[in-house]
């Protein structure tokens, strides 16, 4: 009895297969700790796409070692002395270099040591995220003096993270070598536990760096968003003093051109601004995730992001809530404007018809006259054919009276033509 399968009974989505494979993408690193890892976060066009996949390809080949696939959304491999681990993104990708050291991974060097210079300097992209993170798991705490060492005297922020389990320090600023730097030190951690821990933090550092990008934008645009409320106060002003229509309708070319510009920088930063809270909301999901306590002295990482990142995500988010507020301010002004304009028109039209009304009954009176002027003509010329008639009759001999035929003739031809002028003039009025 042939196997019942969902490809020979069902009709299946072409990206089923895909839906499954989603929630087992990207998964967490094994890591084996000390170690030295290094994340590097490049901001990626989709025409460069192509060329990030040659990239990595031309770093296997460098280690003879195997390509990833055309269209691969990641990419893990063991190189000789490091792990790479490659992530494609919606707009960033990430590198992430795993160097498993002997001894204190604070005096080590950085992973990036085992990676090729210039195929660094030649990463397609543009770094957002740059970050150091060393995981150490010796005995008893780490000495002050080497953090302070490691850091460059920078302040620290830190705390207990993974239900007390590990300690994380960091002082989120970029160091004399261009990157972050974090420390992690735990003990007694597996593998899976050490890899999730750290994809955590690198993602808190990932995530609330592109969260920002939108920040530089908001603050470019905030002065034209402010000159152009006060242009669209000034449009109401007037709009409430505007009488004539030539005065209404430079108005509305004033709204039309205002909505333009408007409309101009929505279309502009909808997508950064949307991407910002996406980004923000994974931030926050990152760091509920590490579950962190209070190291005594220091700040907490979670208190200090949070306070640091949420005025720049509320400054972009303020700027699209004018944007769009301005928008619908807007659209008001033109429906008001368009409706006085209207109403200017039907008032217009309304003295049109009436003088045309005026006209129509003019051209009514003037016709009457004229038909009744015309019954007199024809009646005049018709008696006057009739006269000769009538001579023609004498000259013959017949006893006619002449007046008297034609005191009974004149009612009979004036009925006659006015019937028949007033028929046709029916006849004309149905066609």
């Amino acid at each position: 009895m042939p196997r019942v399968t969902t490809e020979n009974v069902l009709k299946v989505h072409p990206w089923r297969a895909e839906l499954y494979e989603e929630l087992h993408s990207r998964p967490s690193p094994l890591v084996e700790t000390p170690c030295t890892i290094s994340h590097i976060a490049v901001q990626i066009r989709p025409d460069e796409r192509a060329a990030e996949h040659a990239h990595l390809a031309e770093l296997c080949r460098r280690f003879s070692t195997r390509p990833p696939p055309e269209g691969a959304s990641c990419f893990y491999q063991t190189f000789e002395g490091f792990e790479l681990r490659w992530e494609r993104h919606t707009e960033f990708s990430t590198y992430t270099f795993i160097c498993r050291v002997l001894g204190d991974p604070l005096r080590q060097p950085s992973a990036l040591t085992h990676i090729p210079g210039d195929w660094l300097a030649e990463m397609p992209g543009r770094a957002t995220a740059a970050l150091h993170l060393a995981f150490s798991c010796a005995e008893g705490a780490l000495d002050p003096a080497e953090l302070d060492r490691y850091f460059e005297k920078q302040p620290l922020r830190g705390g207990v993270v993974r239900q007390g389990t590990a300690y994380l320090y960091g002082s989120f600023r970029m160091h004399s070598d261009g990157f972050g730097r974090v420390v992690l030190h735990a003990r007694d951690l597996t593998p899976l536990q050490a890899g999730r821990l750290v994809q955590r933090v690198l993602e808190v550092e990932t995530y609330r760096l592109m969260a920002l990008l939108a920040l530089p934008v908001a603050r470019e645009i905030t002065p034209e968003v402010r000159a152009m409320e006060r242009e669209l106060a000034r449009i109401n002003q007037e709009l409430t003093r505007a009488e004539g229509e030539a005065e209404q309708h430079a108005l509305l070319d004033e709204l039309s051109n205002l909505a333009a510009r408007v409309e101009r920088h929505r279309s502009d930063t909808t997508y950064r601004f949307a991407a910002t809270n996406a980004y923000y909301d994974l931030v926050h999901e990152r760091l509920r995730e590490l579950t962190e306590e209070k190291i005594p002295g220091l700040q907490p990482v979670h208190v200090f992001i949070e306070r640091r990142l949420a005025p720049g995500i509320r400054t972009c988010n303020a700027v699209r809530d004018r944007l769009e507020g301005l928008s619908g301010r807007i659209s008001q002004a033109s429906d008001l404007l368009r409706t006085r304009v209207e109403l200017s028109i039907q008032g217009q039209n309304r003295e049109l018809l009436a003088s045309m009304n005026r006209r129509s009954e003019t051209q009514l009176r003037l016709q009457q006259a004229v038909e009744g002027l015309s019954v007199v003509a024809i009646t005049y010329y018709l008696m006057g054919l009739l006269g000769y008639v009538y001579e023609g009759f004498a000259w013959a001999g017949l006893p006619w009276s002449k007046k008297l035929a034609f005191a009974v003739a004149v009612p009979l031809i004036m009925l006659v033509v006015w019937r028949v002028v007033h028929g046709v003039k029916r006849r004309v009025q149905r066609e």
